[in-house]
C-alpha cells in the first residue's frame, strides 16, 4: 500500500505569476550525487526522445527523487521526459511508456488519469505485469475492493504468481480476514522467492504486508515485530515513516526522532517530526511552533505558489493540522477531502480522529458509513469511533 507524499498548502493561496521569464520563482534543492546521473540521462534524451528506454530511465530517475525527497516538481519533470508520445494513449505509444506515465500520475494522486492510461496499456498488452499490478493498487487505494481483486487475479496468467497472492492477501486484510491474509503473506515469506540477499526487497515487502495486516487486525505487538524484520530485510523510506506512525499511534513519539535522524529531510519526514514534538500551549494560535513546524509551514506556503496542490493532498494538511496545530475543525474538513479522493486505512484512520478530535457526531457516523460502504474492517478506528 505504498503512497508517497508530496508538497501541500494552505486552500487560500493563490499562484504567484512571475513579471517576465527571467524571474526565479524557486530553486530546486541540490541533491548530492544525483545532478551528474541527471545531466547524462538528460543528454541521452535529447539525443533521442523517442526511445522508450532512456525516456524511461529519465522519468523513473525524476520518480525515485521525488519520491525521495518529497518533492512533486520532479515529478513534473518525470512527466516532461515522456513528452514525446502525445497524448499518452494515441496510436504508437508503447504499453511501458503508458505505464511509467501512469505510475507518475499516481504518484501525484491523478488516480482517474492513471487509471484511464493503464487501461489503455492493457488494451495493448493484457498481460504486462506492471500495468497490472499499478492498476491493482490504484483500486484498493481508491476503496474499490472487488475490482481490485480481478486485477490481481490477472497477474497469474501474466507470469506473477507471488504477487497475485500477495494482492489478493492484501485486499482480503482490508476486509477483515485477517488469518487468511497472515498465513497467505507468511507462506510466501517463508516461499524461496523471498530467501537469500538478492530478494531482500520481497522479503522486506511481505513483512510490511503482514505489518499492516496485524495493525487492521488490532495486534500492535505483532506489528511492530513486523515492521522491525522488515528493516531488518531492507531499510526503505516507507517502512520507516510507516513504523514512525506506528510510534506515534502508540504513544511513544520519543523514539520517532532517532528512526528518523538518517533520512532526508523531506516533507513526509518532518512531518513525522513534528509531530512527535511536544505541542506548545499556543500552537494552534500560530504564536509558538516546533523548528520542524515552521520548516514544513514554510514548505507548505511555497507548495501553494503552485496550484492544485492541496486537494490532492490533503491527507498531509488534515494530518499536519490536527497532530501539529491542534486545529481539529481544519483537519476534519481536510480529512473529509482527502477520503473523496482516496480511501487507505490511514486516510479513514485520519478521518475519524480528526472526527473525535472535532466532537463531531455526524463525522463519526460518516466513518462508519463510509467504512460498510467499501468493506474496510480496521480494529484501530472501531476502538476510537
Amino acid at each position: 500500500m505504498l503512497v508517497w507524499l508530496a508538497f501541500v498548502g494552505p486552500a487560500d493561496a493563490l499562484p504567484r505569476v512571475p513579471a517576465s521569464d527571467d524571474v526565479v520563482v524557486e530553486k530546486l534543492p541540490f541533491v548530492a550525487g544525483w545532478a551528474n546521473d541527471e545531466r547524462r540521462l538528460r543528454r541521452e534524451l535529447a539525443q533521442r526522445p523517442r526511445d522508450p528506454d532512456t525516456a524511461i530511465a529519465v522519468a523513473r530517475s525524476y520518480l525515485e527523487l521525488a519520491r525521495s525527497q518529497g518533492d512533486a516538481r520532479y515529478a513534473g519533470y518525470a512527466i516532461g521526459a515522456l513528452q514525446a508520445w502525445q497524448p499518452i494513449t494515441a496510436p504508437g505509444t508503447p504499453a511501458s511508456v503508458m505505464v511509467m506515465h501512469a505510475t507518475v500520475a499516481q504518484f501525484l494522486h491523478d488516480f482517474d488519469g492513471a487509471e484511464a492510461t493503464l487501461r489503455a496499456a492493457l488494451r495493448r498488452e493484457p498481460e504486462n505485469p506492471q500495468a497490472i499490478i499499478t492498476l491493482a493498487t490504484i483500486l484498493r487505494v481508491r476503496g474499490r475492493y472487488a475490482a481490485s481483486d480481478e486485477a490481481c487475479r490477472a497477474l497469474g496468467p501474466a507470469g506473477q504468481p507471488l504477487y497475485q497472492v500477495a494482492c489478493l492477501a492484501e485486499n482480503a486484510g482490508l476486509r477483515g480476514a485477517h488469518e487468511e491474509a497472515r498465513t497467505a503473506l507468511q507462506g510466501l515469506l517463508a516461499s524461496p522467492a523471498a530467501q537469500g540477499s538478492r530478494n531482500a526487497g520481497t522479503r522486506q515487502w511481505l513483512l510490511t504486508s503482514i505489518a499492516e495486516v496485524e495493525e487492521l487486525a488490532g495486534r500492535p505487538a505483532a506489528a511492530e515485530a513486523a515492521y522491525r524484520e522488515a528493516l531488518k530485510a531492507e531499510r526503505s523510506g516507507y517502512v520507516l515513516l510507516a513504523l514512525s506512525d506506528f510510534l506515534l499511534r502508540q504513544d511513544r513519539p520519543g523514539e520517532v526522532a532517532g528512526l528518523l535522524a538518517r533520512e532526508p529531510r523531506s516533507d513526509a519526514v518532518l512531518l513525522r517530526l513534528a509531530s512527535a514534538r511536544p505541542r506548545p500551549p499556543d500552537a494552534a494560535s500560530g504564536r509558538a511552533e516546533t523548528p520542524e513546524a515552521i520548516e514544513l509551514r514554510a514548505r507548505f506556503e511555497a507548495a501553494a505558489l503552485r496550484p492544485g496542490t492541496t486537494t490532492a493532498h490533503a491527507r498531509e494538511e488534515a494530518m499536519f493540522a490536527l497532530d501539529v496545530q491542534g486545529d481539529a475543525t481544519r483537519a476534519l474538513a481536510l480529512a473529509r477531502a482527502n477520503v473523496g479522493l482516496q480511501r487507505e486505512p490511514i486516510d479513514l484512520l485520519l478521518f475519524a480522529r480528526a472526527a473525535v478530535a472535532a466532537q463531531d457526531d455526524a463525522a463519526r457516523r460518516d466513518v462508519g458509513t463510509l467504512m460498510k460502504t467499501i468493506g474496510l474492517r480496521d480494529a484501530r478506528i472501531d476502538a476510537i469511533l
